[in-house]
């Protein structure tokens, strides 16, 4: 919590940082009870959100090199979550997709977080839930830069 009645930015920052820090790692402690590496999930994620990509146009959405978004994708095709499509108008580019293993996975795994923030959620007064309610844009404003 805050250091004083007044805090400033830098005393904030460093609670918040931590807090929002532990709270992504529970979310991601309930959303990956598999063996998934968080890479793939993040690629899954993103293929889910933006449909099929190529290997180059994923790894720069992802920030990581092609070759290592080759070996994620080999990984979560031998799993059977993506499959190779043909590029529609360059044949020589493959594209990935989710299966639908792979869509029932990504939905596995959110509903799981899902429970959990609810649950976490349940604990709270309703005064708490209220100013979580009411700061919650204003991550989302942090969040956008």
């Amino acid at each position: 919590m805050s250091r004083s009645p007044d805090p400033s930015p830098h005393d904030v920052a460093i609670d918040l940082k931590l807090a929002v820090g532990q709270l992504v790692r529970r979310l991601r402690a309930q959303m990956n009870s598999g063996e998934l590496t968080l890479s793939q999930l993040s690629a899954m994620a993103r293929l889910e959100a933006q449909g099929p990509m190529t290997t180059a146009d994923l790894a720069r959405a992802e920030s990581v090199k092609p070759q290592s978004m080759g070996a994620i994708l080999a990984g979560l095709e031998a799993a059977g979550f993506v499959e190779r499509h043909p590029h529609p108008t360059d044949g020589r580019q493959i594209l990935f997709a989710l299966t639908p293993l792979g869509m029932k996975e990504r939905k596995r795994r959110s509903a799981a977080q899902q429970q959990w923030m609810e649950a976490a959620l349940a604990r709270l007064s309703e005064k708490e839930l209220q100013i979580l309610a009411t700061a919650t844009p204003l991550l989302k404003r942090l969040s956008d830069g």
